[in-house]
């Protein structure tokens, strides 16, 4: 049986409205939507056993709509009974196991056109976040996105979107991920590795009548 950790982040407790802080997407007092500040969340956990080799952490939204021909679009919304799907907003793998609380904007500070290099970094291996497939084909913003980047659903989604964010604590040092991994990829080394895990969820939105 999977142990629980007790996973808390700064800027909201669990079920709360996540910041602009950490968001990619803001409210905009004119017009729809406004760049955040896309910080990746200060946040610290606990609980793990002293098998604890390394961590990982995975946000995911499971909210996101599986169509997007109303997205964003004036005059129409995205129905809330429309059939949604993952959105994997960060992968970090292979944490150190003496690792257990990062700072606000340690795997991402701002919004990077393009998005951050995948790889290795000073506080593990990032994987691709899923603006790798919104931004597909753009001439500005196309490109790799790893590490860090927040919420930004649809301004006219009629509901509000979770944030999962979990962190797994594993029996081993490394996943043996490298290249071109993202969130199911991530999830699907970890079977077998998982010692506890624990989650803490934000709510977020940008449509002005459920603000």
């Amino acid at each position: 049986m999977t142990a629980e950790l007790s996973v808390k982040i700064e800027n909201w407790a669990d079920g709360e409205r996540i910041v602009g802080a950490n968001a990619f997407c803001v409210p905009a007092e004119v017009g729809n939507v406004s760049m955040g500040d896309n910080k990746s969340p200060a946040m610290s956990w606990s609980g793990a056993s002293d098998a604890t080799k390394s961590y990982a952490i995975i946000c995911h939204d499971p909210d996101v709509p599986s169509a997007a021909d109303d997205v964003n679009q004036e005059g129409k919304t995205v129905p809330a009974s429309l059939p949604r799907i993952d959105f994997y907003h960060w992968v970090l793998v292979d944490i150190a196991a003496s690792t257990t609380a990062l700072a606000e904007g340690a795997d991402g500070a701002e919004i990077t056109a393009g998005g951050k290099d995948i790889g290795p970094t000073d506080i593990g291996v990032r994987g691709k976040n899923n603006f790798t497939d919104w931004f597909a084909g753009d001439a500005d913003m196309g490109g790799t996105y790893g590490g860090y980047d927040g919420p930004c659903p649809p301004w006219n989604d009629e509901i509000m979107h979770h944030y999962i964010f979990t962190v797994y604590a594993l029996d081993t040092a490394s996943l043996g991920l490298n290249g071109d991994f993202g969130g199911p990829e991530a999830l699907a080394a970890m079977e077998g590795h998982v010692l506890a895990k624990g989650s803490c969820t934000g709510i977020y939105t940008l449509n002005k009548e459920l603000l």
